[in-house]
This record gives structure tokens, sequence and C-alpha cells, in this order.
């Protein structure tokens, strides 16, 4: 088993570190510049669901069997993209994708007249594509589609909206999860020239017509910046580190890791001209704010990384919004109370859908932590090395979505022997 072995040498964080461009905003433009049939993309994301998405849409053209590996975007995207383009073939995954339910998103494309069938278990990947393009009735299609599940379902369906003879109008129902995330799609399909709009009851409508060619510059990812937030969080006192390529107007939902992370400590200060930010160390919120839950429905991406710098610093923090964390490369919750047990700390669920940080004796003392083939258990966990040494397994997960994080780390001077 590989692992890598962390340690900090002492002294103030201090430097510049780079960013992925953003995997969410990279996936969605590559789709939506086939679709649109043109296009320059500049910042694109150098992670490995980016470079698997863009390969992927050049080979649909000239095979029948495509593996999104172990992507939950990549496959959710594809998914609608092969439904609206007629593919003939059948779209697989890794073990654990297998184990990612799609039916919902499978679902709704057949109600629009995609002929999908399931490969093996019913409802899971693989799925096999009959070559028939959406046929949908006369007139605008309309899906009723549950706003709890994995906002990619949703997304997946809107991009392919204006591709279908009369549009497309979306009902959500329930709570509505990442909804960030659905504006982020609504966005760039404007970019690209598509008519959407948010209709009444919790609808969504999106207008025939397609979309036209246009030229896009990927931001930096702000998912990734959180680690770099947590780094700050925990390092010795009088640091400060700069990441470039972040806006102060970002449609990446995560952004608002700024407002998390000035409660536990980071500030953050916009530079001039768009060159991204610059991270500070400023004191604890007060006791009673940092103990009101605060609720990741809409970043649950963010919350190992809170997760984590809470233990760390002692504060009690409450969690809620994680429902979705259960289905993504692992349990995430039960992966974070493993791990988070290892260093002298918890996160129980204190109510229904409420978890908190409960913190006795962390230390971090050469712990081996477990990533679960997850990319960001990995990341989360790195930066308690500002606080001793540790060793993550699997350290290759990371190239999933930021492949220079670790040697990101080193150009800091975190020591990785």
């Amino acid at each position: 088993m590989s692992t890598q072995s962390l340690s900090w040498p002492g002294g103030p964080l201090a430097g510049t570190a780079n960013l992925p461009a953003s995997k969410s905003e990279s996936n969605r433009a590559l789709l939506l510049q086939r679709l649109a049939g043109g296009g320059h993309l500049t910042h694109l994301s150098e992670a490995n669901d980016t470079v698997l998405m863009e390969r992927l849409l050049t080979q649909a053209a000239t095979t029948d069997l495509l593996d999104a590996e172990d992507a939950g975007t990549v496959m959710r995207f594809m998914t609608a993209y092969l439904a609206v383009t007629g593919w003939r073939g059948t779209l697989t995954g890794a073990a654990r994708m297998k184990q990612r339910p799609i039916a919902i998103l499978v679902e709704g494309l057949q109600a629009l007249g995609a002929d999908i069938s399931y490969a093996e278990k019913e409802g899971y990947p693989p799925l096999h594509f009959e070559g028939r393009a959406l046929t949908p009735a006369a007139g605008q299609a309309e899906l009723r589609v549950r706003g709890d599940i994995s906002s990619q379902y949703i997304s997946a369906l809107l991009m392919i909206g204006p591709t279908l003879p009369g549009g497309l109008r979306l009902r959500l129902t329930g709570e509505i999860g990442s909804r960030p995330y659905i504006d982020m799609t609504l966005n760039l399909m404007r970019h690209f020239g598509a008519t959407a709009e948010a209709g009444p009851e919790e609808s969504v409508v999106v207008q025939p017509g397609g979309y036209r060619p246009a030229d896009y510059e990927v931001e930096g990812d702000w998912s990734a910046a959180s680690y770099w937030y947590a780094l700050v969080a925990l390092a010795p006192a009088g640091s400060a580190i700069t990441l470039p390529k972040l806006r102060p107007v970002s449609w990446q939902g995560d952004h608002v890791i700024q407002y998390i992370m000035k409660g536990l400590g980071v500030a953050t200060e916009f530079l001039p001209a768009g060159a991204g930010v610059h991270l500070t160390q400023v004191p604890l919120a007060p006791a009673e704010l940092l103990t009101q839950p605060f609720d990741f429905t809409d970043c649950p991406d963010l919350a190992q990384t809170v997760a984590v710098v809470a233990a760390a610093l002692g504060v009690p923090l409450r969690l809620a919004g994680l429902h979705s964390l259960r289905i993504k490369e692992t349990d995430r919750i039960a992966a974070i109370q493993a791990e988070l047990r290892k260093l002298g700390a918890d996160m129980p669920e204190v109510a229904p859908g409420i978890f908190e940080i409960q913190s006795t004796d962390f230390q971090v003392g050469n712990q081996e932590i477990a990533t679960y083939e997850d990319h960001r258990m990995a990341m989360a966990f790195a930066p308690l090395a500002m606080r001793g040494p540790l060793r993550v397994q699997h350290p290759q997960v990371v190239r999933k979505s930021y492949p220079s994080f670790w040697h990101e780390l080193a150009r800091v001077g975190v020591v990785l022997p």
C-alpha cells in the first residue's frame, strides 16, 4: 500500500500556491462547447475527471464502449449527451461507479424518448444505449425531478434542454440541494447562447434553439482552494498564502469557503486586477457563533475540510446538510468519523441530520489516514501536517481533481520524503 508522509519544518506558512481550474466549470463547458459546435476554452482543469470527459466526448464518435471510470460527473453528463446525440453502445464505469444510483436521470431521459437499458443491475451503470435520438412529444417537454438528489442529474438534463424541439421545463420537487451547481449550469448555458430561466413553483424553463459557439476561460477551483484555507487555519502564527485565478464574483458555490473560514480564523483579501486572493490569519469567531449549525446542502464538497479544521482547533462545530455525502466516492460521513477517531475526535449525529465535532484529546502523531478511494479525504486531512507528522494512504487519489496537490504542498515547504 502506497502512503505519503507529511510534516511541517516549523515557522509561518508563506508563498503562492497554484490551483487547478474548476473541474465543475470545465466539465460543463466541454459538454456545452460540443453541443454548440465550437468555441475556444482556456484554463481547462487538468484533473483526471476533465481529461476523461474530453476524451469520452471525442471517442463517442468512433466507439461503442465508453468507460467513465470513477467520475460521477462524467457518467451523468455523458449519459445525457449520448442520449440526445443518438449514440449506440455501452457506457460503463469502475466498480464503485456501478454502485452509484443513476435511475432518476435515466428515467428522465426515457420520458424524453431515450432508449436506455441497464446492462447489469437495475438502476445502476453500466448503461446500454440503442442509438435512438430523443423524441419527446410535441411542444415543450416537462419533467418532474427530485431536488434532493445529486444536482448533476438536474444539470445533465438542463444542458440538453435547448437541443429539444420544444425546449424543456424541469419541475424540482422537495428540498433542493447543491443549488449553486444548478445556477452554475444555467450561467454557463446562457454564456453559450441558451435561454434558461427560473420559473414558478421551483421550475426551470429552457427554451429551444440550441447553443452558439463561445469562448470561455475557466476560473480557478474554489473547492481546491478550501485545502489552502485549512492549511492557513492550522499553520503557525503569521502564516499567509496567495491563490491566483479566483474571482470576487464566482459561479462556483464553494466560494462560500471564504465566509465559513473567516469564523475559523482565515481572512480573504481579493487582489487587484483579478490576480486572485491573499489568505491571512485572524482570530476565531466567538464560541457561540461557531456552535450554530452550518448547512452544507449547497456546498457538500467543503464538509470534510471544515470538519477536520474544526476538530483540530477544538471547535464544537455543528454540521447539517450532509445527506448527499453518503453517495459520493465513498460514504464520506462514515469515512470522516472513522479517521477523526484516530486523532482523538469524532463527528457523531447528535440530532436527526445534525452532526457535531467533538474533539477531546486531538493529537497529530504520525497516524495513517485512510482515503477510501476518495480524493477529498486525502486533501481534507493533509493540512493536519501543520500540527504534526502524518501519513496519507493512496496519495494518488488526488489526480481526480488536483493532480499537482502534493507538488504544491512541497513548493511552500511541507516536507514530503
